[in-house]
């Protein structure tokens, strides 16, 4: 018995010496808090324990070791009499407490016990700003966010600025206005405690505080209130208004917001005005208040004043057509109505007799504070904008104009001679804002000829953006005489057809659309005609619709299309197709089973027209291409289905196999182009591209298991289907109504059964299920538009080629037009295809992107080129690409917040899973040359 006992005990030792070797590499990584207490320790001066503590903050810190790390920070802050060693720590709390995956409400009492006997006036504005951060990590802890406002409160009365900044700073973040402070918190200065007031009283007792930093900072306190979505009390506008004239910028400028915000919160309230017993809409004081602000000493506060007064569409036409006028009311006096000068001469028994020159002129000076606030504000607000010194000024003047015009075509007609006059502008970015802001408003205004002149002098500017910009504003932009067209009439349209070998028709069919716009307008226009003119019109109102008005000829029948725009039905041509549209997707949704005699036939005549129909009616380009898309898939998954493949045994139909496969990737490309190159789709739209992509997904995973045996292999493609079909149902889970009888829905019937089932026997129920699946038929949304991109520059006729040095690069100027193309900056890339097969990726930089007109984009850009010696010159291929990833799909939520800075970087590579043909390739010739010796 001895024996085996002492032969356990033999054991357990080898155990335990076992066990040692695990226990000391444990030890040897020593967690964060304790290496934090070691280094401390380990200083010897505040400068050693500062340069720990710097260290420290660069190193991540997990989420289990916060607490930890949190306890050692405190011990040794109550044990340090440095100011900076506790600043430092008091930082590092706050950057704690935001680690991701940590909750900070377990370290709430131990940072407020901090404050208690603190007397560093900055390490307490640091404490204050690390239990602001705490705060807003816990929003629902109404208890914890009660005590936080308790401590502010607390705080408020210090005598050093940082600190009653932090304050407000919490009380704006943390505060509520539907849960008055205790009366036994209220702090404010001169404030009696024997009542009970709210948060808003509180922080606004701070806009006279003696230090414009916390003026500034109550001010903010109460817009960021406001920002949470609690409404402003209107009895704050007065002081907000005082603030106006403060004597510090950053005061002015937190005013100048709040005055706004308040006028969007009341706009219809009557406010008095000063100096008179006149009253006023609350919008149309403010306005006139921030319009003053644009003659502001600070330019920042010009700048954002004129951005605000964009904004305020609210305002009274009379205030909104005083800021183009600079005439001041009766020179700094307040004019009296007829009625007061009346009622008091009546009282007083005189009347003007008109033997003293002025006799009646108002007798009583005005206050010139009231006068500048209430009758100068408004007054040529906008001209002193648009002649401000800084040019940044007279860019938001531009812009405000833009905004304020667009909803007030009367107001557009009136700030015309402004915006033109900013053509001259000795700032290219000025003159660039101006042309775009004068496009924009393009359908209110009419160019006079002597504003025309001013304009058409602006295409011999050097910049060619400024150039092409004003391209785009006389394309839309009307012209007040007819005497341009008229004369020339004649001359335009009877232009020889064919008088060259090469006729020109794309330069005789722009002029004749110029001919009959302007007709439109010009009834004696159409009798200067000559025959073959009618007969165009004709054709061109049926293939350009778009581009060619109706027009009442003399003596000519009209069309079908013409009576159903006299009864004012619209475009008839324009109607006839879209019906024309809807019938084509009607009549093939009609068709239960795809395999019936005469499917396939319907599917080819469908498409044919669709993409007929896309080529004569541009404005349904977009929906016929994507129909059309969509019918091709359909049309290629029915013939991979046919019976007669899946019958034979796989030996004998390997061609039919590869067949199938091409099919299968073919209709996952146009699926890809379906979701990504068209723009206004809706759920529903993607949710049936997505349920045809499964389809085709199946027929890949069939294909798989027939011609490549293994287990292996058709369990893991197994394994990747079902993960794409549940992750089909999570992400169109309100869609699937709309599915019935479709491939999606009957796989998720199936779902319990596939899961378990071995990977042949799902493979045979995939291929059941395709042939059992119905037609989904598709609902277009109102408008569809199709992403295309055509290149200007190279145009790949020179034959002369681009030579260089061998082992050197050369510049290729690359000159496109992008329509249509959501986010180009991060999705538009350059494709260079060398004749050895080399394929180079080049991405534009986001300054290389210009917007010339809505929808549209312009890329001018330089690619570099560079390849080894070659005999004799050969072509190079360029072209854009859309480069895309399924896991950015339109369906998915909205970009991350840390992702808004990165706006201007390149997609990553590992981002894109491919690329869409956005162009047309062109073609260029190089000649590297070998270096000479």
């Amino acid at each position: 018995m001895s024996a085996h006992i002492n032969h356990v005990v033999v054991v357990l030792q080898q155990v335990s010496l076992e066990e040692v070797p695990a226990k000391k590499l444990r030890l040897t990584k020593p967690s964060k808090s304790a290496a934090l207490h070691i280094d401390l320790c380990k200083a010897t001066s505040p400068t050693d324990a500062l340069q720990y503590l710097l260290s420290f903050a660069r190193r991540p810190v997990e989420a289990e070791s916060v607490e930890g790390v949190v306890r050692i920070l405190l011990e040794h802050y109550y044990k340090e009499s440095d100011n900076s060693v506790r600043l430092k720590i008091a930082s590092l709390l706050g950057l704690l407490s935001k680690t991701q995956g940590f909750a900070p409400d377990c370290i709430v009492d131990d940072a407020i016990n901090t404050l208690n006997n603190e007397k560093s006036h900055q390490v307490l504005a640091q404490l204050l700003g690390t239990l602001l951060i705490i705060g807003t990590q816990l929003p629902d802890k109404i208890a914890v966010v009660q005590r936080l406002i308790d401590v502010a409160c607390k705080h408020l009365s210090s005598t050093y600025f940082g600190v009653r900044n932090k304050c407000l700073q919490l009380l704006g973040c943390l505060g509520t206005v539907d849960k008055p402070l205790s009366k036994e918190t209220d702090a404010g200065p001169g404030a009696q405690t024997s009542h009970v007031r709210d948060v808003q009283s509180v922080i606004s007792d701070y806009f006279q505080d003696q230090d414009p930093r916390v003026r500034t900072a109550a001010i903010k306190a109460m817009l960021q209130l406001h920002e949470r979505g609690m409404k402003i009390q209107q009895t704050i506008y007065n002081q907000a208004c005082k603030l106006l004239s403060d004597d510090y910028e950053q005061v002015r400028s937190a005013a100048v917001q709040m005055v706004w915000v308040l006028s969007q919160l009341y706009p219809e309230s009557i406010v008095p005005i000063p100096s008179s017993n006149e009253e006023i809409r609350l919008v149309d004081d403010s306005f006139g208040k921030i319009c003053h602000m644009v003659s502001d000493g600070s330019w920042v506060v010009r700048v954002q004043a004129a951005k605000l007064l964009g904004s305020m569409h609210q305002v009274s036409p009379h205030f909104l057509e005083q800021t183009l006028d600079k005439k001041l009311m009766s020179d700094l006096r307040r004019k009296r109505t007829a009625h007061e000068r009346a009622k008091e001469l009546y009282a007083s028994g005189e009347f003007s007799s008109g033997r003293r020159w002025a006799d009646d002129a108002p007798k009583e000076k005005v206050d010139t504070s009231g006068v500048n606030l209430i009758d100068s504000g408004a007054c040529g607000a906008f001209v002193h904008g648009l002649e401000d010194e800084m040019y940044e000024v007279r860019i938001s003047a531009v812009e405000a104009l833009c905004s304020l015009a667009q909803s007030s075509p009367s107001f557009a007609e009136k700030c015309l001679d402004f915006l033109v006059d900013m053509f001259n502008d000795e700032i290219e970015e000025v003159r660039l804002q101006s042309i775009h802001v004068l496009r924009q408003i393009s359908t209110h205004i009419t160019l006079r000829e002597d504003q025309l002149d001013t304009v058409l002098a602006v295409l011999e500017d050097s910049s060619r953006d400024i150039r092409e910009a004003l391209h785009e504003l006389l394309c839309y932009t009307n012209v007040s005489t007819k005497d341009l067209a008229v004369p020339v009439c004649s001359s335009l349209s009877s232009i020889p057809r064919c008088s060259t070998p090469d006729p020109g028709a794309a330069d005789y069919i722009a002029v004749l659309v110029l001919v009959f716009n302007a007709a439109k307008s010009c009834p004696t226009m159409p009798a200067l005609f000559s025959d073959h003119t009618f007969r165009h019109y004709a054709y061109l109102r049926d293939s350009l619709s778009h581009l060619v008005p109706h027009l009442r000829l003399p003596g000519r029948k009209q069309t079908a299309s013409s009576g159903l725009e006299a009864s004012g039905v619209g475009s008839g041509s324009l109607e006839s197709a879209q019906n024309f549209l809807q019938d084509s997707l009607v009549r093939v949704s009609a068709l239960q089973n795809l395999e019936t005699p005469g499917a396939q036939d319907l599917l080819e005549f469908t498409i044919r027209d669709l993409l007929r129909l896309g080529e004569l009616q541009t404005e349904l380009a977009g929906s016929a291409d994507f129909c059309a898309t969509y019918l091709h898939c359909q049309l290629l998954l029915t013939k991979a289905l046919q019976e007669k493949l899946w019958t034979m045994a796989v030996p004998l139909c390997l061609k039919q196999n590869a067949k199938v496969s091409t099919a299968a990737r073919q209709i996952l490309d146009e699926t890809y182009k379906l979701e990504f190159l068209y723009s206004g789709l809706e759920t529903q739209q993607i949710a049936t591209i997505h349920n045809i992509r499964l389809q085709a997904k199946a027929l890949q995973l069939i294909l798989t298991a027939r011609s490549k045996p293994g287990v292996d292999r058709v369990l893991g493609a197994c394994e990747k289907f079902l993960q794409d079909v549940e992750s089909f149902q999570r992400l169109f889970m309100t869609e699937l109504p709309h599915f019935q009888d479709s491939f999606v829905e009957k796989l998720l019937e199936l779902m319990p059964r596939l899961t378990t089932c071995k990977p042949l026997d799902l493979v045979k129920i995939l291929q059941t299920t395709l042939r059992q699946s119905g037609f989904i038929h598709l609902k277009l949304p109102e408008q569809i538009h199709r992403a295309s991109a055509t290149i200007i520059e190279p145009t790949g006729e020179s034959d002369n080629p681009l030579k260089f040095t061998t082992g050197l690069v050369v510049a290729l100027d690359i000159d496109a037009t992008l329509e249509h193309v959501q986010d180009p900056q991060t999705s538009v890339k350059v494709q260079v295809l060398y004749p050895d097969g080399q394929s180079h990726i080049i991405h534009p930089k986001p300054g290389d992107f210009r917007t010339p007109g809505p929808g549209r984009v312009r890329l001018i850009t330089q690619v570099y080129l560079s390849h080894s010696a070659w005999t004799e010159a050969c072509q190079i291929e360029v072209r854009l690409l859309l480069a895309y990833s399924s896991s950015s799909s339109k369906q998915s939520a909205s970009k991350p917040a840390w992702n808004e800075s990165m706006g201007g970087l390149p997609t990553s590579e590992s981002c894109i899973e491919s690329t869409i043909h956005l162009s047309k390739p062109v073609k260029v010739f190089i000649m590297p040359k070998p270096a000479r010796r």
